[in-house]
């Protein structure tokens, strides 16, 4: 059979070492596998022997959010439609065994009849860069989170005269003060050891909290510069609207429609109806810090926006639940994202706010205290910190009755 007569199909199990490749036609004959290195030199060898056999239509890779991220990124540097493969489900593989080329078999399948696959993130944008980013923020919470815990523990069953140089402080004072503490003795002392211990517990938390804030200041840069759209969603801040681009990649266009981008945040509702009962229930699936993310949103919105206080008073009248109507919530906030990712408004341009307000020999507190808000405010929209479009436009109008009068 010559190769005009049949087209190609991949499938890649990959590992830490190793990645094992598989190829099948498009009527699913298989045409052979190989086993090859992980590193440079084997992802070009790769490429190479996905077209000894014909023109390849798709490549299935396995873990393209880890030990197949490289792999996919020269792949699709050489030009290979990438699709990414669910984990073999646990049934068949108890029946038909693993194996390695088993399972690049069954990635070059399952890409063949189109099942358990999708497009993978590209990851190499900035959005990686906040996802690299995110992750040693999160790590550095956590460890801050334990520690405050630790101190309390230590702080438990420490001597009362101790417990009294910190009583009636909250945990984040009460570890500044530990830093700077001075404490000295006989570490043999049980109370001194405890002091010296709070001491070092203290420090490590304020280089924790140092960490935090540079991290933040990184990601702020970031997504200020390349995603401002997102920060003029109501409710989010920085690193909400940094975890929601993580979840669409540095490729949006992968999220096909917003019931897809409900899905993978698992806030769509899934079906739990059964005999009489007709009713739907909370996802459990999908992007968890996607997900935790759209709920911050929410809880904002209930604080400060009047159309979800209203919708939530109406919904309760209605009989719905708390975690109902933010389930409800969610979903239409999702859809809201969504529409901003895929439909992104430029960001105002203020560069002639300043010069303007200079030319007419006026302060920041000046215009501050004409427009009711605070110079600090106006600072932000002179340097293009803001995203409040009315903030914006009100300032921009000001400066121009301004110009009016003095013409």
């Amino acid at each position: 059979m010559s190769n005009e007569q049949f087209k190609v199909i991949a499938g890649i199990d990959t590992h830490s070492d190793t990645h094992h490749v598989a190829l099948v036609t498009d009527y699913g004959k298989r045409l052979g596998d190989q086993k090859f290195l992980a590193v440079g030199s084997g992802y070009r060898e790769i490429a190479a022997y996905l077209t000894s056999f014909g023109p390849v239509t798709a490549v299935g890779v396995e873990g393209t959010g880890s030990y197949g991220a490289e792999l996919a990124r020269v792949l699709a540097g050489h030009g290979f439609t990438v699709r990414e493969v669910n984990r073999p489900n646990r049934a068949e593989r108890r029946l038909r065994g693993k194996s390695d080329p088993q399972d690049a078999y069954q990635a070059a399948e399952s890409v063949l009849a189109d099942r358990g696959t999708s497009t993978p993130k590209t990851r190499d944008g900035y959005v990686e860069a906040l996802r690299v980013l995110r992750t040693a923020r999160t790590s550095a919470m956590k460890a801050r989170t334990a520690l405050l815990n630790q101190i309390s523990a230590v702080l438990t069953s420490a001597a009362d005269e101790v417990r009294a140089k910190y009583r009636g402080m909250t945990s984040v004072a009460r570890a500044r003060a530990m830093a700077a503490s001075r404490p000295s003795g006989d570490p043999a002392d049980p109370v001194v050891a405890t002091l010296l211990t709070l001491k070092r517990m203290g420090t490590r938390h304020r280089f924790l909290s140092e960490e935090i804030a540079e991290t933040d200041a990184e990601l702020a840069a970031i997504v200020s510069t390349h995603a401002p759209h997102i920060l003029e969603v109501n409710g989010a801040g920085t690193v909400v609207a940094s975890q929601l681009l993580v979840a669409f990649g540095d490729n949006p266009e992968r999220m096909g429609s917003e019931a897809s981008f409900a899905a993978l945040a698992g806030v769509a509702p899934v079906p739990a109806s059964s005999g009489k009962t007709n009713r739907h229930r909370l996802s459990r699936g999908g992007d968890r810090q996607a997900n935790s993310a759209l709920y911050r949103i929410v809880v904002t919105r209930t604080s400060n926006d009047a159309r979800t206080r209203e919708y939530v008073a109406k919904r309760t009248e209605d009989g719905l639940g708390k975690k109902e109507i933010i389930r409800c919530l969610k979903r239409y906030v999702a859809r809201e994202i969504y529409r901003v990712m895929k439909n992104p408004r430029p960001a105002e341009l203020v560069n002639d706010l300043r010069p303007l307000r200079l030319a007419l020999g006026l302060t920041q507190v000046a215009a501050a205290t004409a427009l009711g808000s605070w110079p600090t405010a106006i600072s932000r929209i002179e340097h293009g910190k803001s995203r409040d479009r009315e903030a914006i436009a009100g300032y921009r109008s000001w400066l121009e009755e301004q110009v009016a009068e003095n013409s």
